[in-house]
């Protein structure tokens, strides 16, 4: 018989360091539900942080059924990412690609720098009602 410890062990260290990843990005999801006056925990439970996410940025939340839209959740995806960068004060493409693209780091930053602040929703009436020049 063939000795496997090398590949056991690979697979541990794998497992250790995907769990860490999944921890920081749901760490710096509860920070940024915080911030925004949301409670954090809403960050653990998986549809229910979406529709925290639409509260956020404003976004009707039955749209959520449209990510169940082969290639349309795509877009609903990269608008609701841009989006959250808008209602953390972070504009401009490089802010937007880097939360599309690296929203694995980009995540924890907005949740915990403290240059970071929630400037409220950018989508839907509320975001019209409190911006009056739109």
């Amino acid at each position: 018989m063939e000795d496997n410890t090398p590949g056991v062990f690979a697979g541990i260290f794998g497992s250790l360091f995907y769990l860490a990843f999944i921890v920081l990005i749901v760490a710096g999801m509860w920070k940024m539900f915080e911030k925004a006056g949301k409670p954090g925990w809403a960050s653990l439970i998986p549809i229910y942080n979406l529709i925290v996410m639409h509260e956020i940025i404003g976004r009707e939340t039955w749209k959520i059924i449209l990510y169940l839209v082969p290639f349309v959740n795509i877009y609903f995806y990269i608008t609701l990412f841009v989006s959250m960068c808008k209602s953390y004060g972070k504009t401009g493409l490089g802010n937007y690609l880097a939360m599309i693209f690296f929203s694995f780091v980009y995540i924890p930053y907005l949740g915990f720098s403290s240059d970071v602040r929630y400037v409220g929703p950018v989508e839907g009436a509320t975001a019209n009602s409190m911006n009056p020049a739109v």
